[in-house]
């Protein structure tokens, strides 16, 4: 069993990167990816702890691309820290974090609901801070009672608080990948919102601009869908992946390994993208 999703501290989970190896072994993995969004910078840490439990770490990371009404995501995996065309775009789009949590921040003052960016820093416990640690903190404030609570009043889309991030093409997050030695995935798909016909559409559009694979086996989604997404994946030759989508208290219900406690994604998988790697 492999897990070939998860957050850290680093971007928006709440478990610092070394945690997340020790996560994947007391599970039962022998491998997983650390998949920070537009990030590297966790994967020495969560490396060397990898290898000291005997589980390998698959390199990663999360990039968000333009899409509506929906969200797409693309999963980019056997990509190092260091210089490469993939990296170098990860820089520009970290650049374009810290402006936005700035803004963020300004309209939640606005909304008359102070956090800082001194706040936000100590939450994230470094520069990856996000929505998630801006929503811990009004529940911490006691502004909200949950997480998903801050997202659906303050924090998603078209809320007070909402700034737009940067975002790229799937294709162009493909190429970047492939320069920089990696492969690129379609994460959690059906956050795409479209029906099984144009999500069929979809997929074979983003197969042909790059794509090497498709999540279906996620964290979140029932024995039934991930039974269909992996038939599309099959239909249009692409690796069938998965992973839990693990952030920690974040997102409570999706455990290291395991998601909500039924999934299983085997251990061929990883060999299986590292044969699409250019």
């Amino acid at each position: 069993m492999v897990d070939l999703h998860t957050h850290s501290t680093v971007s928006d989970g709440s478990d610092p990167p070394a945690r997340i190896p020790e996560l994947a072994a007391s599970a039962g993995c022998t491998a997983v990816a650390l998949t920070d969004h537009d990030r590297l910078d966790g994967l020495a840490e969560a490396a060397a702890r990898a290898e000291e439990l005997g589980v390998d770490l698959v390199p990663g990371c999360e990039v968000s691309c333009e899409w509506a009404p929906g969200t797409l995501h693309v999963l980019v995996y056997f990509v190092e820290p260091g210089e490469g065309p993939l990296q170098d775009e990860l820089s520009r789009l970290q650049a374009d974090r810290v402006e936005r949590n700035r803004q963020m921040v300004d309209r939640l003052a606005a909304a008359g609901l102070p956090v800082t960016l001194e706040e936000l820093a100590a939450e994230a416990g470094g520069e990856g801070a996000g929505r998630p640690h801006m929503a811990s903190i009004l529940v911490r404030k006691g502004v909200v009672g949950s997480v998903q609570e801050a997202f659906d009043i303050y924090l998603g889309r078209g809320r007070p608080g909402y700034v737009s991030k940067a975002r790229l093409s799937p294709r162009t997050v493909a190429e970047l990948a492939r320069g920089s030695g990696g492969v690129a995935v379609l994460a959690h798909p059906l956050s795409l919102q479209l029906g099984h016909i144009e999500l069929a559409s979809a997929v074979a559009e983003l197969a042909g601009a790059g794509l090497s694979g498709l999540e279906a086996l996620y964290g979140r989604y029932s024995p039934e869908e991930r039974a269909v997404l992996a038939d599309v994946a099959h239909r249009h030759d692409l690796v069938v992946t998965g992973g839990s989508d693990h952030h920690g208290t974040y997102k409570p219900d999706l455990t290291v390994g395991t998601g909500r406690g039924d999934l299983s994604v085997p251990d061929t998988t990883v060999a299986a993208l590292a044969e699409r790697r250019p």
